[in-house]
């Protein structure tokens, strides 16, 4: 019978533990090196405020950053998911905030209420609210309080804008009121902007109806009968010369079939004519969400950008 032989415990960091020498015939070897980043925890389903009788939540990612052993704060994305303003899949862009949380960031995805439940500008109120949250909360989650970005697809953009620009204005809860809402940046991915004109330009859907998704977020009216009320929900609207507007990054399909390119072209002139500091990429066949957006290309342009305004 063989000896066992007992090995001391190594007094070592994990990452100078040695290379075994032991090599099975016809084993094949490879060195590989890993790519993705940080890891990153998943808090799923945190309340963040209780609207109307329910619970409202966020989906967190926090990047394990550490120096030393020491967990550090991250910037924070505030991710909009887009839904056309109805009840939102909250996990629909997930393999996208996946990868921008092994880049650094930590990622809260808002739920808002839908338009079913709660006409314009519930939505603003919410997104900002969770904002406020996030940033009351900032030990619990490693969120860098300065530095802080809205990020919204489609409607969800819309939002994004609209709580960006507007920030501690119009619309706005009295939640967590002590909490100022200061953005570095805002990253439109094909959001509409003037709702109003959409039924103005070739489209897939008919976004002037009663029950299409702009007639709901105003309350069920036909949008082209209502234009004052379509008004408030226009981001345009809030800017001005002499108010700050964070630095905004516009992304849209020149193929877009729902929210037409025109409707990123309208901000994009706005922003230009009140020298604000703005970037605009068009996605050359891209459509909705699709053919350009789901790669590695697209989020790299988002993360050049949003770095360029963080500390």
């Amino acid at each position: 019978m063989s000896e066992h032989k007992m090995i001391p415990i190594l007094e070592i960091p994990i990452n100078e533990f040695p290379e075994t020498d032991e090599l099975p015939q016809g084993v094949k070897t490879v060195k590989l090196k890993d790519t993705y980043g940080y890891r990153v925890d998943f808090l799923p389903n945190v309340s963040y405020i209780n609207r109307d009788g329910r619970d409202l939540s966020l989906q967190i990612l926090i990047p394990q950053k550490e120096t030393e052993g020491v967990r550090e704060k991250c910037p924070a994305i505030i991710y909009i998911q887009g839904s056309a303003w109805h009840k939102q899949s909250l996990y629909g862009s997930l393999n996208k905030l996946i990868r921008m949380a092994e880049k650094g960031y930590v990622v809260a995805i808002v739920e808002y209420r839908p338009s079913e439940e709660a006409i314009f500008p519930a939505q603003i109120e919410d997104t900002k609210t969770a904002y406020q949250f996030m940033k009351m909360n900032s030990e619990n989650y490693y969120v860098d309080t300065e530095n802080m970005v809205f990020w919204g697809d489609s409607s969800g953009a819309h939002t994004a804008l609209m709580c960006g620009i507007t920030c501690n204005d119009y619309p706005i809860a009295d939640d967590y009121k002590e909490q100022e809402i200061n953005p570095k940046c805002i990253v439109d991915w094909y959001g509409p902007t003037e709702i109003y004109e959409m039924s103005c330009y070739p489209s897939l859907y008919d976004h002037d109806a009663p029950d299409s998704p702009e007639g709901m977020l105003i309350g069920g009216l036909r949008v082209s009968e209502n234009k004052e009320i379509a008004e408030r929900a226009n981001p345009l609207k809030y800017l001005c010369k002499e108010k700050p507007t964070p630095p905004i990054l516009i992304m849209h399909g020149g193929s877009d079939a729902l929210v037409h390119f025109n409707q990123s072209c309208r901000l994009y002139e706005k922003l230009k004519e009140l020298e604000k500091q703005v970037e605009f990429i068009k996605l050359i066949d891209a459509n909705h969400g699709f053919g350009g957006f789901d790669c590695d290309e697209a989020l790299n342009m988002v993360d050049e950008f949003i770095k360029k305004y963080i500390v």
